[in-house]
């Protein structure tokens, strides 16, 4: 669980697992306490959002929720729950809701077809970058 949790302390790794994100301009120095932000640019280069995320709630290896903002697009609240399985598994579901913005217009069933494909990349994003730092070989 500890590689899961550094790459989620770490606040200049959040580009690299969430997919959409492109650019990590500054991270607050006290990522991930609640009310710290990423300033974060969100979208291919030249067509970038440039925006934040903040920490809603933090439960140092089991638990952080973020508020992520896109705007105009609007914001989402993202909740990353940590679960042992062993003492080398970490199971992470990940639960992402639009809440500000004119996408909350659209019915969860079309928010669900958008995410859940993003989602599934970002959290095997987050796989890949906690097994490196754990020293795995992700291909095994």
């Amino acid at each position: 669980m500890g590689a899961v949790w550094a790459v989620l302390a770490d606040g200049w790794s959040y580009a690299g697992w969430v997919v959409g994100a492109s650019h990590i301009r500054d991270v607050d120095a006290a990522w991930p306490e609640p009310g710290q932000r990423i300033h974060h640019s969100v979208g291919p280069w030249p067509l970038t959002i440039e925006d934040t995320t903040e920490v809603v709630r933090c439960e140092p290896n089991r638990l952080l929720e973020l508020d992520a903002r896109m705007w105009p697009a609007g914001a989402a609240r993202i909740t990353l729950t940590l679960t042992p399985r062993s003492e080398s598994v970490t199971e992470v579901v990940m639960a992402e809701r639009v809440v500000r913005g004119p996408t909350t217009l659209m019915p969860n069933v079309v928010q669900d077809a958008l995410l859940v494909p993003r989602n599934r990349e970002t959290l095997q994003r987050l796989s890949a970058l906690a097994q490196g730092r754990a020293g795995s070989d992700p291909s095994k």
